[in-house]
């Protein structure tokens, strides 16, 4: 049994090949170049592919997994089976306009505006929704320059910062959705292929799990434990053993935000704490 993988060429592929090394699929012997490529497991293969094509390539069951936008995945259409958010590759898909059109929210929009994007079927369905009437531009890029040249009135388009849109003049007028990068399976598949796609789901969930996440350790006074528990709480709280020593030590360790460390720290040293360590976290498996 053999499970291909659809792999996103282009701005997710770095992000998504350190994941999957991550995770122990690893990649093997691809060049970079190369539209397929081996992996750890004998079992599993990779195919790269435009990120746009994976959710159709999926559905079609040409792949059994890929891993693409959420944005293009609502694009297409396709009945695919979303599995994991893997919480990298974020973007908003806006609604934007000129500073200089005077639109500044949806009310301001008339009906029959032009509007240009490379994503037709969402832009449809919203300004459906919307009950606004629009003359619809289906272009292949740059689409922030539509409305500097005359062609468009409006622009539906993915940014992750903004910087693009403000440098060309653009104000957002409103966010239809947000996306990131998401893990899909072919229907068929996950019923015949279950459990070696639950066993690669594992995998790569256990590393988005424990990215920025941190191991803290310490060695705690007994009678302040139960103020160092109500500091570090962790995952599902804090892990207590005695230590050997001369006095009536505990050591407490807990998984916690990377973000939270440094408090953490900081009121576990006053609280009494001591030998603090703090160690990265490769995977976290429920």
């Amino acid at each position: 049994m053999t499970i291909r993988i659809a792999v996103p060429k282009g701005h997710l592929e770095n992000t998504t090949v350190r994941l999957l090394q991550d995770a122990g699929i690893g990649v093997v012997g691809r060049d970079g170049r190369q539209l397929f490529a081996k992996t750890n497991d004998p079992e599993i293969e990779l195919v790269f592919v435009r990120a746009e094509d994976i959710p159709n390539f999926v559905a079609r069951g040409s792949t059994d997994l890929g891993i693409t936008g959420y944005d293009l995945m609502c694009e297409s259409g396709d009945d695919v089976a979303e599995l994991l958010d893997l919480k990298y590759g974020y973007t908003r898909m806006v609604v934007a306009a000129s500073g200089k059109s005077g639109i500044k929210s949806m009310r301001d929009i008339s009906p029959g505006a032009r509007v240009a994007t490379e994503f037709p079927n969402i832009t449809r369905q919203y300004f459906a929704e919307k009950g606004i009437k629009i003359e619809l531009l289906d272009i292949t890029g740059a689409a922030e320059i539509s409305p500097l040249i005359g062609l468009a009135d409006l622009i539906v388009d993915v940014t992750s910062t903004g910087t693009t849109l403000r440098a060309h003049g653009l104000n957002i007028v409103d966010t239809i959705l947000e996306s990131t990068a998401r893990l899909v399976a072919n229907r068929q598949s996950l019923r015949q292929k279950r459990a070696k796609i639950d066993e690669i789901v594992m995998a790569i969930d256990s590393v988005v799990r424990a990215r920025g996440k941190k191991l803290v350790m310490m060695n705690v006074p007994e009678e302040k434990l139960e103020e160092v528990k109500q500091i570090m709480p962790g995952m599902s709280g804090p892990t207590v053993s005695r230590v050997e020593g001369a006095g009536p030590m505990l050591a407490v360790q807990a998984v916690v935000d990377g973000t939270d460390v440094y408090k953490i720290v900081r009121r576990a040293k006053q609280a009494g704490a001591r030998d603090i360590l703090v160690m990265p976290i490769e995977r976290v498996v429920p």
